[in-house]
Protein backbone atom coordinates (compact mmCIF):
# COMPACT_ATOMS: atom_id res chain seq x y z
CA UNK A 1 0.00 0.00 0.00
CA UNK A 2 1.38 3.40 -0.97
CA UNK A 3 1.93 5.81 1.95
CA UNK A 4 0.33 9.23 1.51
CA UNK A 5 2.49 12.24 2.45
CA UNK A 6 1.55 13.84 5.79
CA UNK A 7 -0.15 17.22 5.68
CA UNK A 8 2.26 20.09 6.35
CA UNK A 9 0.57 21.13 9.60
CA UNK A 10 0.75 17.60 10.99
CA UNK A 11 4.38 17.34 9.98
CA UNK A 12 5.16 20.62 11.71
CA UNK A 13 3.45 19.49 14.89
CA UNK A 14 5.40 16.22 14.92
CA UNK A 15 8.69 18.02 14.43
CA UNK A 16 7.86 20.41 17.27
CA UNK A 17 6.88 17.54 19.54
CA UNK A 18 10.08 15.66 18.74
CA UNK A 19 12.17 18.76 19.43
CA UNK A 20 10.40 19.31 22.76
CA UNK A 21 10.95 15.68 23.70
CA UNK A 22 14.65 15.99 22.83
CA UNK A 23 15.01 19.15 24.91
CA UNK A 24 13.19 17.53 27.83
CA UNK A 25 15.30 14.40 27.54
CA UNK A 26 18.49 16.43 27.42
CA UNK A 27 17.31 18.49 30.38
CA UNK A 28 16.39 15.33 32.32
CA UNK A 29 19.79 13.81 31.60
CA UNK A 30 21.48 16.95 32.85
CA UNK A 31 19.34 17.03 35.96
CA UNK A 32 20.02 13.35 36.54
CA UNK A 33 23.76 13.93 36.25
CA UNK A 34 23.57 16.86 38.67
CA UNK A 35 21.49 14.78 41.10
CA UNK A 36 24.02 11.96 40.94
CA UNK A 37 26.88 14.38 41.56
CA UNK A 38 25.06 15.96 44.50
CA UNK A 39 24.30 12.52 45.92
CA UNK A 40 27.96 11.53 45.64
CA UNK A 41 29.04 14.75 47.33
CA UNK A 42 26.48 14.23 50.10
CA UNK A 43 27.70 10.67 50.59
CA UNK A 44 31.26 11.93 50.90
CA UNK A 45 30.34 14.35 53.68
CA UNK A 46 30.86 13.04 57.23
CA UNK A 47 27.55 11.92 58.73
CA UNK A 48 26.56 13.82 61.87
CA UNK A 49 26.90 12.09 65.21
CA UNK A 50 23.75 11.52 67.23
CA UNK A 51 23.89 10.84 70.97
CA UNK A 52 21.17 8.80 72.65
CA UNK A 53 20.97 8.78 76.45
CA UNK A 54 19.25 6.25 78.70
CA UNK A 55 18.40 6.48 82.37
CA UNK A 56 16.88 3.86 84.66
CA UNK A 57 13.76 3.88 86.82
CA UNK A 58 12.32 7.24 87.83
CA UNK A 59 9.40 8.09 90.11
CA UNK A 60 8.27 10.74 92.58
CA UNK A 61 7.45 8.82 95.74
CA UNK A 62 8.33 9.69 99.34
CA UNK A 63 10.69 12.64 99.70
CA UNK A 64 10.73 13.03 95.92
CA UNK A 65 7.06 14.04 95.74
CA UNK A 66 7.89 17.61 96.79
CA UNK A 67 10.06 18.17 93.72
CA UNK A 68 7.05 18.09 91.38
CA UNK A 69 5.69 21.35 92.78
CA UNK A 70 9.01 23.21 92.56
CA UNK A 71 9.32 25.18 89.31
CA UNK A 72 13.08 24.63 89.01
CA UNK A 73 13.36 21.00 90.08
CA UNK A 74 15.14 18.39 87.95
CA UNK A 75 16.35 14.82 88.32
CA UNK A 76 19.52 16.20 89.87
CA UNK A 77 23.17 16.41 88.77
CA UNK A 78 22.90 13.58 86.24
CA UNK A 79 20.36 15.67 84.32
CA UNK A 80 23.32 17.23 82.51
CA UNK A 81 24.16 13.88 80.91
CA UNK A 82 20.57 13.68 79.66
CA UNK A 83 20.32 17.30 78.53
CA UNK A 84 23.51 17.14 76.48
CA UNK A 85 22.22 14.16 74.48
CA UNK A 86 20.23 14.57 71.29
CA UNK A 87 17.52 12.20 72.54
CA UNK A 88 17.10 11.02 76.15
CA UNK A 89 14.83 8.22 77.39
CA UNK A 90 13.85 7.06 80.90
CA UNK A 91 11.32 4.70 82.45
CA UNK A 92 8.68 6.38 84.65
CA UNK A 93 8.00 3.59 87.15
CA UNK A 94 4.68 5.01 88.15
CA UNK A 95 1.10 5.65 87.18
CA UNK A 96 0.82 9.17 85.76
CA UNK A 97 -2.24 10.42 87.62
CA UNK A 98 -3.49 12.07 90.80
CA UNK A 99 -6.77 10.16 90.73
CA UNK A 100 -8.12 6.63 90.90
CA UNK A 101 -8.03 3.74 93.36
CA UNK A 102 -5.32 1.19 93.92
CA UNK A 103 -5.45 -1.81 91.61
CA UNK A 104 -5.92 -5.17 93.33
CA UNK A 105 -2.64 -6.72 92.13
CA UNK A 106 -4.08 -10.11 93.00
CA UNK A 107 -1.39 -11.92 90.98
CA UNK A 108 1.43 -10.42 93.04
CA UNK A 109 2.69 -11.78 96.36
CA UNK A 110 1.03 -9.64 99.08
CA UNK A 111 4.35 -8.63 100.65
CA UNK A 112 5.64 -7.49 97.24
CA UNK A 113 2.72 -5.24 96.32
CA UNK A 114 3.62 -1.60 95.80
CA UNK A 115 1.61 1.24 94.30
CA UNK A 116 3.35 4.26 92.79
CA UNK A 117 1.90 7.34 91.16
CA UNK A 118 3.13 10.71 89.97
CA UNK A 119 1.02 13.73 89.01
CA UNK A 120 1.04 14.81 85.35
CA UNK A 121 3.30 17.72 86.33
CA UNK A 122 6.09 15.14 86.72
CA UNK A 123 6.52 15.39 82.95
CA UNK A 124 7.61 19.01 83.43
CA UNK A 125 10.35 17.88 85.81
CA UNK A 126 11.50 15.30 83.27
CA UNK A 127 11.50 17.87 80.47
CA UNK A 128 13.64 20.27 82.54
CA UNK A 129 16.02 17.35 83.10
CA UNK A 130 16.56 16.84 79.38
CA UNK A 131 14.24 13.84 78.97
CA UNK A 132 12.57 13.62 75.57
CA UNK A 133 10.80 10.26 75.81
CA UNK A 134 9.32 8.49 78.81
CA UNK A 135 8.21 4.86 78.87
CA UNK A 136 5.10 3.87 80.79
CA UNK A 137 5.33 0.22 79.77
CA UNK A 138 5.98 -1.15 83.25
CA UNK A 139 4.34 -2.87 86.22
CA UNK A 140 3.30 0.39 87.90
CA UNK A 141 1.69 2.35 85.05
CA UNK A 142 -1.53 0.45 85.80
CA UNK A 143 -1.38 0.87 89.59
CA UNK A 144 -4.47 3.10 89.57
CA UNK A 145 -6.46 1.25 86.94
CA UNK A 146 -8.18 2.59 83.87
CA UNK A 147 -8.48 6.09 85.33
CA UNK A 148 -4.72 6.26 85.68
CA UNK A 149 -4.18 5.04 82.13
CA UNK A 150 -6.57 7.63 80.71
CA UNK A 151 -4.91 10.41 82.72
CA UNK A 152 -1.50 9.28 81.49
CA UNK A 153 -2.65 9.42 77.88
CA UNK A 154 -4.05 12.93 78.34
CA UNK A 155 -0.86 14.08 80.05
CA UNK A 156 1.26 12.61 77.29
CA UNK A 157 -0.81 14.27 74.58
CA UNK A 158 -0.53 17.69 76.24
CA UNK A 159 2.84 17.49 77.96
CA UNK A 160 6.38 18.44 76.98
CA UNK A 161 7.64 14.83 76.85
CA UNK A 162 6.63 12.05 74.47
CA UNK A 163 5.08 8.99 76.13
CA UNK A 164 5.53 5.46 74.76
CA UNK A 165 4.39 1.98 75.76
CA UNK A 166 0.80 2.86 76.68
CA UNK A 167 -2.26 3.57 74.58
CA UNK A 168 -6.01 3.50 74.04
CA UNK A 169 -5.54 0.08 72.45
CA UNK A 170 -2.71 -2.32 71.64
CA UNK A 171 -1.99 -0.70 68.30
CA UNK A 172 -1.43 2.66 69.95
CA UNK A 173 0.48 1.21 72.91
CA UNK A 174 3.01 -0.58 70.70
CA UNK A 175 3.30 2.16 68.10
CA UNK A 176 6.74 3.73 67.71
CA UNK A 177 7.28 7.41 68.35
CA UNK A 178 9.39 8.79 65.52
CA UNK A 179 12.01 11.55 65.68
CA UNK A 180 14.34 13.16 63.19
CA UNK A 181 17.62 14.00 64.90
CA UNK A 182 20.24 15.76 62.77
CA UNK A 183 18.81 14.06 59.71
CA UNK A 184 18.79 10.62 61.35
CA UNK A 185 15.40 8.93 61.68
CA UNK A 186 14.99 7.41 65.16
CA UNK A 187 12.01 5.26 66.20
CA UNK A 188 11.37 4.55 69.90
CA UNK A 189 9.12 1.75 71.18
CA UNK A 190 8.50 0.42 74.68
CA UNK A 191 7.03 -2.72 76.18
CA UNK A 192 6.59 -4.44 79.54
CA UNK A 193 8.05 -7.95 79.68
CA UNK A 194 7.85 -8.38 83.46
CA UNK A 195 5.48 -10.67 85.36
CA UNK A 196 1.87 -9.53 85.21
CA UNK A 197 0.55 -8.34 88.60
CA UNK A 198 -3.18 -8.12 87.91
CA UNK A 199 -5.85 -9.54 85.63
CA UNK A 200 -7.11 -6.01 85.08
CA UNK A 201 -7.08 -5.46 81.28
CA UNK A 202 -4.91 -2.35 81.63
CA UNK A 203 -1.91 -4.62 82.30
CA UNK A 204 -2.03 -5.65 78.63
CA UNK A 205 -3.68 -3.33 76.12
CA UNK A 206 -5.90 -5.13 73.62
CA UNK A 207 -7.74 -4.52 70.36
CA UNK A 208 -10.49 -2.45 71.98
CA UNK A 209 -9.19 -1.50 75.42
CA UNK A 210 -6.42 0.71 76.68
CA UNK A 211 -3.40 -0.19 78.75
CA UNK A 212 0.25 -1.12 78.66
CA UNK A 213 2.15 -2.62 75.72
CA UNK A 214 2.77 -6.12 77.11
CA UNK A 215 5.40 -8.38 75.50
CA UNK A 216 5.97 -11.13 78.01
CA UNK A 217 7.92 -14.11 76.63
CA UNK A 218 6.75 -16.04 74.65
CA UNK A 219 3.98 -13.58 73.63
CA UNK A 220 6.26 -11.16 71.83
CA UNK A 221 4.93 -11.33 68.27
CA UNK A 222 3.26 -7.91 68.32
CA UNK A 223 6.38 -6.15 69.59
CA UNK A 224 8.63 -7.89 67.07
CA UNK A 225 6.27 -7.01 64.23
CA UNK A 226 6.27 -3.34 65.25
CA UNK A 227 10.07 -3.33 65.44
CA UNK A 228 10.31 -4.79 61.94
CA UNK A 229 7.91 -2.16 60.64
CA UNK A 230 9.83 0.64 62.34
CA UNK A 231 13.13 -0.70 60.98
CA UNK A 232 11.83 -0.27 57.43
CA UNK A 233 11.37 3.47 58.00
CA UNK A 234 13.98 4.48 60.56
CA UNK A 235 17.78 4.54 60.64
CA UNK A 236 17.77 3.60 64.32
CA UNK A 237 15.15 1.60 66.20
CA UNK A 238 15.30 1.86 70.00
CA UNK A 239 13.34 -0.54 72.21
CA UNK A 240 12.90 0.45 75.87
CA UNK A 241 11.93 -2.59 77.94
CA UNK A 242 10.71 -3.26 81.45
CA UNK A 243 12.17 -6.73 81.91
CA UNK A 244 14.16 -9.16 84.02
CA UNK A 245 13.90 -10.15 87.68
CA UNK A 246 13.89 -7.75 90.62
CA UNK A 247 17.17 -7.74 92.52
CA UNK A 248 18.95 -9.86 89.91
CA UNK A 249 22.60 -9.36 89.03
CA UNK A 250 22.44 -11.27 85.72
CA UNK A 251 19.99 -11.34 82.85
CA UNK A 252 17.27 -13.99 82.85
CA UNK A 253 16.81 -16.55 80.10
CA UNK A 254 13.72 -14.67 78.92
CA UNK A 255 15.74 -11.46 78.60
CA UNK A 256 18.40 -13.18 76.52
CA UNK A 257 15.74 -14.75 74.30
CA UNK A 258 13.90 -11.48 73.77
CA UNK A 259 17.09 -9.50 73.13
CA UNK A 260 18.08 -11.90 70.35
CA UNK A 261 14.66 -11.74 68.77
CA UNK A 262 14.67 -7.93 68.85
CA UNK A 263 18.16 -7.81 67.37
CA UNK A 264 17.03 -10.05 64.52
CA UNK A 265 13.96 -7.86 64.01
CA UNK A 266 16.14 -4.81 63.41
CA UNK A 267 16.54 -3.04 66.76
CA UNK A 268 19.70 -0.93 67.05
CA UNK A 269 19.37 -0.51 70.82
CA UNK A 270 17.56 -2.62 73.41
CA UNK A 271 17.69 -1.10 76.89
CA UNK A 272 15.62 -1.20 80.02
CA UNK A 273 15.11 -1.67 83.70
CA UNK A 274 13.01 -3.43 86.37
CA UNK A 275 15.64 -5.28 88.40
CA UNK A 276 16.49 -2.03 90.27
CA UNK A 277 20.12 -3.08 89.85
CA UNK A 278 22.70 -2.47 87.15
CA UNK A 279 23.04 -5.37 84.71
CA UNK A 280 25.37 -6.06 81.81
CA UNK A 281 25.61 -4.09 78.58
CA UNK A 282 27.33 -4.62 75.26
CA UNK A 283 26.94 -5.73 71.68
CA UNK A 284 24.82 -8.60 70.44
CA UNK A 285 25.88 -8.61 66.81
CA UNK A 286 25.22 -5.06 65.66
CA UNK A 287 22.63 -4.41 68.38
CA UNK A 288 23.55 -2.69 71.63
CA UNK A 289 21.82 -4.42 74.55
CA UNK A 290 21.48 -3.26 78.14
CA UNK A 291 19.81 -5.67 80.55
CA UNK A 292 19.24 -3.22 83.40
CA UNK A 293 19.90 0.45 84.19
CA UNK A 294 18.97 0.42 87.89
CA UNK A 295 17.28 3.34 89.66
CA UNK A 296 17.97 6.90 88.56
CA UNK A 297 15.57 8.94 90.73
CA UNK A 298 14.33 6.75 93.56
CA UNK A 299 12.88 6.91 97.05
CA UNK A 300 15.60 4.78 98.64
CA UNK A 301 19.24 3.97 98.00
CA UNK A 302 19.38 0.27 98.81
CA UNK A 303 20.73 -0.37 95.30
CA UNK A 304 22.73 2.81 95.03
CA UNK A 305 24.77 2.33 91.83
CA UNK A 306 23.25 4.19 88.91
CA UNK A 307 24.18 6.36 85.97
CA UNK A 308 23.30 7.51 82.48
CA UNK A 309 24.20 5.42 79.45
CA UNK A 310 25.14 7.47 76.39
CA UNK A 311 25.54 5.91 72.94
CA UNK A 312 26.93 7.77 69.94
CA UNK A 313 25.83 6.85 66.43
CA UNK A 314 27.08 8.07 63.08
CA UNK A 315 24.07 7.36 60.92
CA UNK A 316 23.14 3.80 61.87
CA UNK A 317 26.65 2.88 63.02
CA UNK A 318 27.51 2.75 66.72
CA UNK A 319 30.73 4.69 67.24
CA UNK A 320 30.88 5.23 70.99
CA UNK A 321 29.63 4.26 74.43
CA UNK A 322 29.85 6.27 77.64
CA UNK A 323 28.72 5.46 81.17
CA UNK A 324 28.22 8.53 83.38
CA UNK A 325 28.19 7.04 86.89
CA UNK A 326 26.16 8.20 89.86
CA UNK A 327 24.96 7.11 93.27
CA UNK A 328 21.47 7.27 94.77
CA UNK A 329 21.65 8.62 98.37
CA UNK A 330 20.91 6.17 101.17
CA UNK A 331 17.61 7.89 101.98
CA UNK A 332 16.72 8.25 98.32
CA UNK A 333 16.55 11.31 96.11
CA UNK A 334 18.24 12.54 92.95
CA UNK A 335 21.40 10.60 92.15
CA UNK A 336 24.73 12.28 92.84
CA UNK A 337 27.32 12.47 90.06
CA UNK A 338 30.63 10.78 90.90
CA UNK A 339 34.11 12.13 90.32
CA UNK A 340 37.70 10.95 90.66
CA UNK A 341 38.41 7.62 92.35
CA UNK A 342 34.74 7.05 93.16
CA UNK A 343 33.83 7.43 89.48
CA UNK A 344 36.66 5.10 88.42
CA UNK A 345 35.48 2.44 90.87
CA UNK A 346 31.91 2.83 89.63
CA UNK A 347 33.10 2.42 86.04
CA UNK A 348 34.79 -0.85 87.00
CA UNK A 349 31.60 -2.09 88.65
CA UNK A 350 29.63 -1.16 85.53
CA UNK A 351 32.02 -3.03 83.23
CA UNK A 352 32.04 -6.08 85.52
CA UNK A 353 28.28 -6.51 85.09
CA UNK A 354 28.90 -7.83 81.59
CA UNK A 355 30.75 -10.88 82.94
CA UNK A 356 27.62 -13.04 83.15
CA UNK A 357 26.45 -12.15 79.64
CA UNK A 358 27.72 -13.08 76.19
CA UNK A 359 27.66 -9.45 75.08
CA UNK A 360 30.71 -7.99 73.38
CA UNK A 361 32.24 -4.78 74.73
CA UNK A 362 32.54 -1.58 72.76
CA UNK A 363 36.13 -0.40 72.56
CA UNK A 364 37.16 2.76 74.40
CA UNK A 365 37.88 4.65 71.19
CA UNK A 366 34.35 4.01 70.00
CA UNK A 367 35.05 1.19 67.57
CA UNK A 368 33.72 -2.31 67.95
CA UNK A 369 36.36 -4.82 68.95
CA UNK A 370 37.40 -6.72 65.85
CA UNK A 371 40.41 -8.16 64.05
CA UNK A 372 43.29 -8.63 66.48
CA UNK A 373 41.19 -7.28 69.34
CA UNK A 374 38.78 -10.19 69.65
CA UNK A 375 37.60 -10.83 73.22
CA UNK A 376 38.21 -14.27 74.77
CA UNK A 377 35.98 -17.11 73.65
CA UNK A 378 32.86 -17.62 75.75
CA UNK A 379 30.73 -20.73 75.69
CA UNK A 380 28.06 -22.24 77.88
CA UNK A 381 25.86 -25.34 78.01
CA UNK A 382 22.41 -25.16 79.56
CA UNK A 383 19.36 -27.43 79.83
CA UNK A 384 16.34 -26.40 77.77
CA UNK A 385 14.15 -24.36 80.13
CA UNK A 386 10.43 -23.72 79.76
CA UNK A 387 10.81 -20.40 77.94
CA UNK A 388 13.34 -21.83 75.51
CA UNK A 389 11.21 -24.93 74.94
CA UNK A 390 8.32 -22.65 74.02
CA UNK A 391 10.55 -20.79 71.58
CA UNK A 392 11.65 -24.10 70.03
CA UNK A 393 8.10 -25.41 69.57
CA UNK A 394 8.25 -25.12 65.77
CA UNK A 395 11.30 -27.41 65.63
CA UNK A 396 10.30 -29.92 68.34
CA UNK A 397 6.96 -31.71 68.58
CA UNK A 398 7.05 -33.87 71.74
CA UNK A 399 4.44 -36.22 70.28
CA UNK A 400 6.58 -37.22 67.31
CA UNK A 401 10.24 -36.26 67.76
CA UNK A 402 12.68 -39.14 68.37
CA UNK A 403 14.36 -37.41 71.33
CA UNK A 404 12.69 -35.62 74.26
CA UNK A 405 13.51 -32.00 74.95
CA UNK A 406 15.33 -32.88 78.17
CA UNK A 407 17.88 -34.86 76.13
CA UNK A 408 18.91 -31.67 74.34
CA UNK A 409 21.21 -28.89 75.46
CA UNK A 410 21.38 -25.20 74.55
CA UNK A 411 24.82 -23.91 73.58
CA UNK A 412 25.83 -20.27 73.51
CA UNK A 413 29.19 -19.56 71.90
CA UNK A 414 31.12 -16.63 70.57
CA UNK A 415 32.10 -16.88 66.92
CA UNK A 416 33.73 -14.63 64.35
CA UNK A 417 31.33 -13.08 61.86
CA UNK A 418 32.03 -12.44 58.20
CA UNK A 419 32.88 -8.86 59.18
CA UNK A 420 35.65 -10.05 61.50
CA UNK A 421 33.76 -9.08 64.64
CA UNK A 422 32.98 -11.27 67.63
CA UNK A 423 29.39 -12.47 67.58
CA UNK A 424 27.19 -14.53 69.84
CA UNK A 425 25.74 -17.73 68.44
CA UNK A 426 23.35 -20.37 69.73
CA UNK A 427 22.81 -24.02 68.95
CA UNK A 428 20.68 -26.89 70.24
CA UNK A 429 22.32 -30.34 70.23
CA UNK A 430 22.06 -33.65 72.03
CA UNK A 431 23.44 -33.54 75.57
CA UNK A 432 26.02 -36.22 74.69
CA UNK A 433 27.77 -33.86 72.26
CA UNK A 434 27.47 -30.50 74.00
CA UNK A 435 30.91 -30.33 75.63
CA UNK A 436 32.69 -31.68 72.54
CA UNK A 437 31.03 -29.06 70.36
CA UNK A 438 32.08 -26.29 72.73
CA UNK A 439 35.65 -27.45 72.07
CA UNK A 440 35.07 -27.36 68.31
CA UNK A 441 33.63 -23.87 68.30
CA UNK A 442 36.42 -22.64 70.55
CA UNK A 443 38.93 -23.90 67.96
CA UNK A 444 37.06 -22.23 65.11
CA UNK A 445 36.88 -18.96 67.04
CA UNK A 446 40.56 -18.96 67.91
CA UNK A 447 41.38 -19.74 64.27
CA UNK A 448 39.09 -16.83 63.26
CA UNK A 449 37.14 -19.09 60.93
CA UNK A 450 34.02 -17.05 60.07
CA UNK A 451 30.41 -18.08 60.60
CA UNK A 452 27.80 -15.68 59.27
CA UNK A 453 24.93 -16.56 61.56
CA UNK A 454 24.13 -19.12 64.26
CA UNK A 455 20.49 -19.19 65.36
CA UNK A 456 18.02 -21.85 66.45
CA UNK A 457 16.12 -23.30 63.49
CA UNK A 458 12.88 -22.49 65.31
CA UNK A 459 13.61 -18.84 64.52
CA UNK A 460 12.88 -19.86 60.92
CA UNK A 461 9.72 -21.74 61.85
CA UNK A 462 11.57 -25.07 61.87
CA UNK A 463 11.98 -24.69 58.09
CA UNK A 464 15.36 -26.10 57.07
CA UNK A 465 15.25 -24.45 53.64
CA UNK A 466 14.60 -21.02 55.17
CA UNK A 467 17.43 -21.56 57.64
CA UNK A 468 19.82 -22.55 54.84
CA UNK A 469 18.77 -19.61 52.69
CA UNK A 470 19.67 -17.30 55.58
CA UNK A 471 23.13 -18.94 55.71
CA UNK A 472 22.34 -20.04 59.24
CA UNK A 473 24.59 -22.47 61.08
CA UNK A 474 22.33 -24.86 62.99
CA UNK A 475 22.07 -28.07 64.97
CA UNK A 476 18.92 -29.77 66.23
CA UNK A 477 15.80 -29.72 64.06
CA UNK A 478 13.12 -32.40 64.30
CA UNK A 479 12.74 -33.21 60.59
CA UNK A 480 13.02 -36.06 58.11
CA UNK A 481 15.95 -36.46 55.77
CA UNK A 482 15.54 -34.69 52.43
CA UNK A 483 13.11 -36.78 50.37
CA UNK A 484 13.34 -39.65 52.86
CA UNK A 485 10.96 -41.28 55.36
CA UNK A 486 13.74 -41.63 57.94
CA UNK A 487 14.62 -39.06 60.56
CA UNK A 488 17.50 -36.74 59.76
CA UNK A 489 20.49 -36.87 62.11
CA UNK A 490 19.49 -33.33 63.06
CA UNK A 491 16.30 -34.75 64.62
CA UNK A 492 18.48 -36.52 67.20
CA UNK A 493 20.69 -33.49 67.84
CA UNK A 494 23.60 -35.44 66.31
CA UNK A 495 24.48 -33.09 63.42
CA UNK A 496 25.59 -29.54 62.70
CA UNK A 497 25.41 -27.60 59.41
CA UNK A 498 27.85 -24.71 58.91
CA UNK A 499 27.48 -21.76 56.49
CA UNK A 500 25.06 -23.53 54.09
CA UNK A 501 25.50 -20.94 51.33
CA UNK A 502 29.27 -21.36 51.12
CA UNK A 503 28.90 -25.10 51.75
CA UNK A 504 25.79 -26.31 49.88
CA UNK A 505 24.25 -29.76 49.60
CA UNK A 506 24.64 -31.02 46.01
CA UNK A 507 22.20 -33.81 45.17
CA UNK A 508 20.78 -35.08 41.88
CA UNK A 509 21.97 -31.98 40.10
CA UNK A 510 20.24 -29.73 42.64
CA UNK A 511 22.09 -27.25 44.86
CA UNK A 512 20.62 -26.42 48.28
CA UNK A 513 20.26 -23.60 49.09
CA UNK A 514 19.91 -21.89 45.72
CA UNK A 515 22.35 -19.18 46.77
CA UNK A 516 25.00 -21.89 47.19
CA UNK A 517 25.23 -22.56 43.45
CA UNK A 518 28.42 -20.47 42.95
CA UNK A 519 30.12 -22.58 45.64
CA UNK A 520 29.00 -26.01 44.43
CA UNK A 521 32.07 -26.65 42.29
CA UNK A 522 34.85 -24.84 44.16
CA UNK A 523 38.10 -26.65 44.86
CA UNK A 524 37.87 -28.17 48.35
CA UNK A 525 41.03 -30.26 48.22
CA UNK A 526 43.60 -30.01 51.05
CA UNK A 527 45.39 -26.68 50.99
CA UNK A 528 43.01 -25.12 48.46
CA UNK A 529 42.62 -21.34 48.48
CA UNK A 530 38.97 -20.75 49.33
CA UNK A 531 36.64 -17.86 50.09
CA UNK A 532 35.85 -17.03 53.74
CA UNK A 533 33.51 -19.54 55.34
CA UNK A 534 34.15 -22.29 52.77
CA UNK A 535 35.01 -25.71 54.21
CA UNK A 536 37.67 -27.80 52.48
CA UNK A 537 39.33 -31.11 53.16
CA UNK A 538 41.95 -30.99 55.90
CA UNK A 539 41.09 -27.46 57.07
CA UNK A 540 40.56 -26.30 60.64
CA UNK A 541 36.85 -27.13 60.53
CA UNK A 542 37.18 -30.70 59.26
CA UNK A 543 40.08 -31.39 61.62
CA UNK A 544 38.25 -29.99 64.66
CA UNK A 545 35.18 -32.15 64.03
CA UNK A 546 37.25 -35.24 63.26
CA UNK A 547 39.03 -34.87 66.60
CA UNK A 548 35.68 -35.44 68.35
CA UNK A 549 34.89 -38.39 66.07
CA UNK A 550 32.45 -36.63 63.72
CA UNK A 551 32.45 -37.09 59.94
CA UNK A 552 32.13 -34.57 57.12
CA UNK A 553 29.37 -34.88 54.53
CA UNK A 554 31.63 -33.22 51.97
CA UNK A 555 33.13 -36.65 51.20
CA UNK A 556 29.81 -38.25 50.28
CA UNK A 557 29.10 -39.23 46.64
CA UNK A 558 26.43 -36.51 46.71
CA UNK A 559 28.32 -34.08 48.91
CA UNK A 560 26.70 -32.15 51.72
CA UNK A 561 29.54 -29.72 52.34
CA UNK A 562 27.84 -28.00 55.29
CA UNK A 563 27.11 -31.20 57.22
CA UNK A 564 28.96 -32.78 60.14
CA UNK A 565 27.52 -35.72 62.08
CA UNK A 566 28.34 -37.81 65.13
CA UNK A 567 29.05 -41.52 64.64
CA UNK A 568 25.90 -43.64 64.56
Amino acid sequence: MRREPLPAIVLALLVAASLAAWVTSTSDEGASARDSLLAEEAEALPRPEVTLAFGGDVHFEGRLARSVSRPDSTLGPLSTALTEADLAIVNLESALTSRGSRARKELETPSARYWFRSPPAALDVLARSGVDVVSLANNHAGDYGGVGVRDALRAGARGPVRVVGIGRNAGEAFRAQEFEVKGVAVAVLAADASTRESRDPVWAAGPTWGGIAAARVPRTDRLLAEVRTAAERADLVVVQLHWGAEGATCATEDQVTLAKSLADAGAAVVAGSHSHTLLGSGLLGDTYVNYGLGNLHWYHGRNADTGVLRLRFRGDELVGEEWVPGLVPERGGPARALRGAAAAAAQERWQSRRACTSLVPVDVDGTVEAGTELPPFEGSVEPIGAALASRMASSHDPAMCPVPMDSLRYLRVTHVGFDGRAREGELAVHADHADDLLTVFRELYEARWPIERMRLVSDYGGDDEASMAANNTSGFNCRRGLGQPNWSRHAFGDAVDLNPVQNPYVTSGQVLPDAGAPFAGVDRSPGAETAPGVIHDGDVVVNAFERIGWTWGGRWPEPDFQHFAAPE
